[in-house]
């Protein structure tokens, strides 16, 4: 299964707006694995984010993508719930690249 497929198949399924932000954003992210789903999410927020961050205005047209930036985030986190024991270094890890694009 790819990472694009399981999102796909999550339930309740997010708003399609918000779904196709998500798919953009993962590029061809989305075909690779899903057991590679935790680092391809984070990669794609933190990719979105910085994209976010170098825009001069963040207004409501950027909304979407926040919120994209976000799902992604949940995501990562729902597909590496599999690996309990990892969870607090992937945490620490995934809070340390997007604070260092502030």
């Amino acid at each position: 299964m790819t990472v694009r497929a399981w999102l796909r198949g999550r339930a309740p399924a997010a708003p399609p707006h918000l779904f196709a932000r998500v798919d953009q954003a993962l590029g061809r992210r989305g075909d690779r694995p899903l057991t590679e789903a935790p680092e391809q999410c984070v990669d794609a927020a933190e990719e979105l984010l910085r994209e976010l961050l170098a825009r001069p205005t963040a207004g409501r047209d950027s909304a979407l993508d926040l919120l994209a930036v976000d799902a992604l985030m949940t995501y990562a986190f729902e597909a590496a719930a599999s690996e309990p024991d990892a969870l607090g270094d992937r945490a620490d890890h995934a809070m340390t690249r997007l604070a260092s694009l502030a």
